[in-house]
């Protein structure tokens, strides 16, 4: 693997274990990601994210599936991924916010953002 794919595949893995309900950012993610790998940022996730389902398809485990009320057929729950104000990503912005409403994800009084103070998710939280 090379070390593009070795990224790719830490940030796929880390977040496939979101919990439904939780959030993370591209930013906090990538940091945990760097504590690891010494490399990438915030850009590099979203890159990434962009590309789980086609690109970097095949890092993620056969037969993995998503888990919680909000399943889409992605074997990521890219929708539990959002900028540091709380945003889903822009073009999918409804179909995120919907998925995080049906499992129950913490949203801003407006209902357009995660509520981040509520909702972020850490690893040592499991």
């Amino acid at each position: 693997m090379d070390a593009v794919e070795e990224y790719a595949a830490a940030v796929l893995d880390l977040a496939r274990r979101i919990p439904s309900g939780r959030a993370m950012t591209y930013g906090l993610i990538a940091e945990i990601v760097a504590e690891r790998l010494g490399r990438g940022g915030p850009r590099q996730v979203g890159n990434v994210m962009a590309g789980s389902g086609d690109r970097y398809a095949h890092l993620v485990p056969d037969g993995a599936a998503v888990i919680g009320p909000a399943q889409d057929n992605h074997p990521v729950p890219w929708w539990r991924v959002v900028n540091a104000a709380g945003s889903p990503p822009a073009r999918h912005l409804t179909v995120a916010l919907d998925a995080l409403r049906a499992e129950g994800c913490p949203l801003t009084r407006d209902g357009r953002r995660v509520d981040l103070r509520r909702a972020v998710w850490f690893p040592e939280d499991d």
